[in-house]
């Protein structure tokens, strides 16, 4: 519910958000690989209207920030 990751694989698979929810919660509880499937999704799906995942963005800040940009 924070970063609408769910409800976006949600609206894109056509079935209810609580589906996905529950789904990345049994994932996490049962081995843990709803945690990092959930941060992965979320850093890498664009936002809705947008063509750039979060992932991008944090790279060239990184780059940036750290010299890559002269």
């Amino acid at each position: 519910m924070l970063t609408g990751t769910a409800a976006g694989i949600a609206a894109h698979l056509g079935i209810d958000p609580t589906l996905v929810r529950v789904l990345f919660c049994v994932l996490a509880f049962m081995g843990g690989a709803g945690v990092p499937l959930y941060l992965a999704a979320w850093l890498l799906i664009p936002e809705e209207g947008t063509d750039r995942p979060i992932a991008a963005d944090l790279i060239d800040r990184a780059r940036f920030t750290f010299g890559g940009a002269s």
